[in-house]
């Protein structure tokens, strides 16, 4: 089979989704050895796709009830003389107790299933190792990536995708016709070597999200420190006062903006960086540093931390008068206004700074909000490219421009206050304005025409100090070239 028959591509890889050469495979007798829970969801599907089902089990007569009607459980070298596709559902340590298996398999297709317990735990992968146990057979990698619960509720919950590798194209083929009966997707990853990339893939634990995971914690702890400085530990110094209640709800809830301001504004930092770096060197072809090519490929992570955080400040904030301690503060103040004698303590500025600075911040949410429903990838496959960089670039810079005056309308006139710098620290939205500002501050700049005028050409192929060659007639009407600068 060639590599185009293996259809479409999808994630870098060839697809057999739509491919109408494929022809139904339902009807055919399927092995499998072992009675492991994989091994009964793999018989229960391939059951339910309208498959025969042959199960090899050293004891078969205690391990028949735990498989389908429908399915025939008997000895393993019975079970191998009656078909010629045997999905190998047994752990690696295990492949050994098949040896004996070794004559009746020849010229059997072998699909391994197994996976490991660590990423690389073996210098060969499961697949080649029983390759080079049964070389009279063909092993085709495959089924991995789909888990035993996947399995028995078909593939309509979870991911649809079978990933795929052999060096006979001919097995592969088969096998993918199988996993299309049974409702999944079939990918061709290409040949056996490509057998450790895809073992290495159920044991990952979210690849793509370590770094921002790791940047929203590492901000977290720093401004919940500080918080906990100014709002805590101040309060006992100086004046002796307990204020530890702050801490689970209060200092969090302080926390949490901070975080969600800066990670949104982090989104955003590393196109401004890469914009200046297109601008200085004066091409886009030269490569980015690592550091900054990692960050721009991690920007959808951090966005999404980004309104997760916002939302549990949200949350946090409709909970603030729920607080015992918030109703002893209410109490308290009416006792005083009463004994003061108080009739009005109304004040403009401050309601309206209220107002402001609540409907600027449900609009910001509201936004984000907007941006992590786009970046799933069923809606963003349903937007054109134009659509889609709207939503999550002029949107998305929108919603930092939103977010800032939130904090804005936050801080109002009280960063001016002395009282507010406590053991001389400032108040902690003065400390998140420094990036998003900047960014706000760079977008600006090359918004404006000659700054933008530059980089449009830049990112179109237009480099500085390459020379275009150029033909001239001469005085004797003989054409002559020469060379120029293209930013001449």
């Amino acid at each position: 089979m060639s590599g185009a028959d293996m259809a479409k591509p999808l994630l870098g890889h060839g697809s057999m989704e739509s491919d109408p050469s494929v022809t139904p495979a339902a009807g055919r007798t399927i092995g499998v050895l072992g009675s492991g829970d994989f091994a009964r969801s793999l018989a229960i599907r391939l059951v339910c796709s309208g498959f025969k089902v042959v199960v090899g089990s050293r004891n078969p007569k205690r391990k028949a009830g735990l498989f389908p009607s429908a399915a025939e459980v008997t000895l393993q070298a019975e079970a191998v003389k009656k078909t010629d596709i045997i999905f190998v559902a047994v752990f690696r340590e295990h492949y050994s107790t098949l040896c004996h298996l070794a004559d009746v398999l020849v010229g059997k297709i072998l699909v391994d299933v197994s996976n490991n317990t660590e990423i690389n735990h073996h210098k060969e992968s499961n697949a080649e190792y029983l390759a080079s146990l049964f070389p009279a057979c063909t092993v085709v990698k495959g089924f991995n990536v789909v888990s035993a619960w996947m399995l028995q509720s078909g593939a309509r919950d979870g991911n649809k995708q079978v990933l795929i590798c052999s060096n006979n194209q001919e097995a592969k083929r088969t096998v993918a016709e199988i996993a299309q009966v049974m409702g999944f997707t079939p990918v061709d990853m290409g040949c056996m070597s490509s057998a450790c990339e895809i073992e290495n893939i159920p044991l990952r634990l979210l690849p793509a999200w370590k770094i921002p995971i790791f940047l929203a914690l590492g901000l977290f702890l720093c401004f919940f420190t500080y918080n906990l400085i100014r709002q805590v530990i101040h309060p006992y110094v100086r004046e002796q006062k307990n204020k530890l209640y702050k801490i689970p709800i209060e200092v969090v809830n302080t926390t949490l903006p901070c975080v969600a301001y800066v990670m949104l504004s982090l989104v955003y930092l590393p196109g401004v960086l890469a914009a200046c770096s297109q601008l200085y060197y004066g091409t886009k072809y030269r490569r980015f540093p690592d550091w900054l090519d990692q960050w721009l490929q991690h920007r959808k992570q951090i966005g999404l931390l980004s309104f997760f955080c916002a939302a549990l400040h949200a949350v946090y904030s409709f909970c603030l008068p729920m607080r015992r301690s918030h109703r002893y503060q209410l109490i308290e103040a009416a006792v005083k206004q009463a004994v003061e004698k108080k009739m009005n303590i109304w004040v403009e500025e401050e309601v309206w700074r209220m107002e402001i600075y609540l409907s600027v911040g449900i609009i910001a949410l509201g936004l984000l909000s907007l941006l992590a429903i786009t970046s799933l990838p069923s809606i963003a496959n349903s937007l054109n490219w134009r659509e889609f960089s709207f939503v999550q670039s002029t949107l998305g810079f929108v919603a930092l421009v939103i977010s800032t005056l939130h904090t804005l309308t936050y801080g109002w006139s009280r960063a001016f206050d002395e009282n507010q710098y406590k053991f001389y620290l400032p108040p902690t939205y003065t400390l998140t304005l420094l990036v998003p500002c900047t960014v706000i501050l760079a977008k600006v700049i090359f918004s404006l025409p000659c700054i933008q005028h530059r980089l449009l050409r830049i990112r179109r192929g237009w480099e500085k100090g390459r020379y275009v060659k150029f033909v001239l007639p001469s005085a004797t009407g003989e054409y002559s070239s020469g060379e120029t600068s293209s930013n001449v």
